[in-house]
């Protein structure tokens, strides 16, 4: 089985993503050790509640250098939620503007939309070649607990899934090693199973 470190900087579901990454297939280590983020075939990077706590979190670690590190060599990582949002230049909460870790263009905002936050269900829109929705029919929902989105933007040899709540955002994102979801894959049943089972034989 491939070996997958969550990354524990003090932010994220590490219980459920742990639990569920397991019956993905993969041999899971809960850990703020950087030198098993380093080591594992993959990494994840989880994240709940605010962008600025988030990346925090992650400087405090040192974590951002191995993440880059990790991308650099090819070697797998998955944010997941604020772990996503993370990943981009920069996020906006509440008119403050903090530095993000840089991995994708773009600033994360607030959704424009008639009920945020954005809380259950939703369809994604997966374009061909995605590696993490491969065999997971249109119209498949996921859960989705958020209030704020990266918004769609062309990249080069970026793969972008979107979807629509109020106005369309990034749902998922992948490019090389580097891949990323905004809705909770280890809280979305068997559609997050699929994914995470497909991201683990990526391994």
């Amino acid at each position: 089985m491939p070996g997958v470190v969550v990354l524990d900087h003090g932010s994220g579901n590490l219980r459920s993503a742990e639990r569920a990454l397991a019956r993905a297939g993969a041999d899971v280590t809960v850990t703020a050790s950087l030198a098993a983020a380093a080591a594992a075939d993959g990494l994840v990077v989880p994240g709940v509640g605010a962008f600025a706590a988030c990346v925090e979190g992650i400087l405090g670690l040192g974590a951002e250098e191995v993440i880059a590190a990790r991308v650099a060599r090819g070697r797998p990582v998955l944010g997941i939620c604020v772990g996503m949002q993370v990943l981009f230049a920069a996020g906006e909460e509440h008119g403050v503007v903090t530095k993000g870790l840089g991995f994708f263009a773009g600033t994360v905002g607030r959704l424009t939309a008639p009920i945020v936050p954005h809380i259950g269900w939703n369809t994604v829109d997966a374009p061909p070649g995605s590696t993490l929705f491969a065999g997971i029919a249109p119209g498949t929902r996921f859960y989705f607990v958020h209030s704020y989105a990266a918004p769609p933007a062309p990249e080069p040899d970026t793969v972008i899934t979107t979807t629509t709540h109020g106005e369309p955002f990034v749902a998922a994102i992948e490019r090389g090693p580097l891949s990323a979801t905004q809705f909770h894959p280890e809280k979305s049943g068997d559609a997050g199973a699929a994914l995470l089972a497909n991201w683990v034989r990526s391994l």
